[in-house]
């Protein structure tokens, strides 16, 4: 178990075939329900865009003052969809989607039913 936890043994899944255009969606790796979140970082003192990187789970700008004033302080804010011009400055994580049900069985229904020797197509 100690050894788990110093050589990271254990396999996390980083989700990486889940696109970043969706909101939300199944990673196939693992199955788990991932959103995409996007997160903006500005300097508190002046409001401009900073580059932003992922640190211990943590959104933190990529340096430590803001280019613009000088300002160390910084506010992370959360954007719903992502636009073209934020992009370089914007920070993805996809985090999992806690669900209340844990057991549960997802079923769909085809449009198209077969009856007898005539294939009958519902809905058109």
């Amino acid at each position: 178990m100690i050894l788990n936890n110093i050589f990271n043994f254990k396999k996390i899944c980083e989700h990486l075939n889940v696109s970043p255009e969706v909101d939300y969606a199944y990673c196939p790796d693992c199955g788990e329900l991932v959103e995409n979140q996007w997160y903006l970082v500005r300097c508190a003192c002046c409001g401009v865009k900073l580059p932003g990187i992922i640190k211990n789970g943590v959104v933190i700008p990529e340096k430590h003052y803001c280019h613009n004033c000088g300002c160390k302080d910084f506010v992370v804010e959360r954007i719903n969809k992502i636009n073209f011009i934020d992009i370089r400055y914007a920070v993805l994580v996809k985090a999992i989607v806690d669900s209340d049900i844990k057991d549960y069985t997802q079923s769909w229904v085809n449009k198209d039913v077969f009856y007898g020797k005539k294939y009958i197509s519902c809905g058109t």
